[in-house]
């Protein structure tokens, strides 16, 4: 079996079809919304316990598994770039600081996090992990495990590891993940649902 024979069309392949023409522009205008739309969810505080939670985890995932891995990736490297030139676009910006400053401290092991984990939920995605809530959730879990690696990994070495680094940085948001991901095992499947109906009705 061939490399693209296993290989399934993301969400994003399908609502906006790639040409040899036009494949350029349709992957910059991705890429700028998919940073648009990270920029409004780090902004984004939703009351829950025992922290408030933000979307922009949900949304890195979810972009990576709709782009792709390649255009997802992409798509995370733009905003981080957005950011280090001291665009507002991190959670607490401008207020707790800008560009480069912001990102080597105590978030900057996330900010990481985010490039791998939209790549491997993008590679998941092209392998059809996207259409079944059980293979959603195992990607969307993986993938917030490999957010939290190099940020818990960046906070004990910027800190100390005698400081209560889980506290801080992985206990308080285990609930808000699971509830993100619950919320991506029923909209990426159902989205595909969705399309597949409208295929067949036109």
């Amino acid at each position: 079996m061939t490399q693209q024979a296993m290989t399934y069309p993301t969400l994003a392949s399908i609502v906006w079809p790639s040409s040899s023409t036009g494949a350029i522009l349709r992957n910059v205008t991705l890429a700028i919304l998919g940073s648009v739309l990270l920029w409004a969810t780090a902004k984004i505080q939703i009351p829950f316990y025992p922290v408030p939670m933000s979307m922009q985890t949900f949304m890195v995932l979810a972009l990576g598994m709709a782009y792709g891995w390649r255009l997802g990736t992409a798509t995370i490297l733009l905003y981080l770039a957005e950011g280090a030139l001291g665009l507002p676009v991190f959670a607490g910006t401008p207020e707790k600081g800008i560009g480069l400053a912001y990102m080597l401290g105590g978030t900057g092991g996330y900010l990481i996090g985010f490039v791998f984990a939209a790549a491997v939920c993008g590679w998941l995605a092209e392998r059809g992990w996207d259409r079944s809530a059980a293979k959603t959730a195992l990607a969307m879990l993986a993938g917030n495990a490999i957010i939290y690696v190099p940020g818990l990994l960046w906070l004990g070495g910027l800190f100390g590891w005698d400081k209560p680094i889980l506290e801080w940085g992985l206990y308080p948001f285990i609930l808000g993940d699971l509830t993100k991901l619950a919320l991506a095992a029923a909209v990426l499947p159902l989205t595909w649902r969705w399309l597949g109906r409208f295929k067949r009705s036109n």
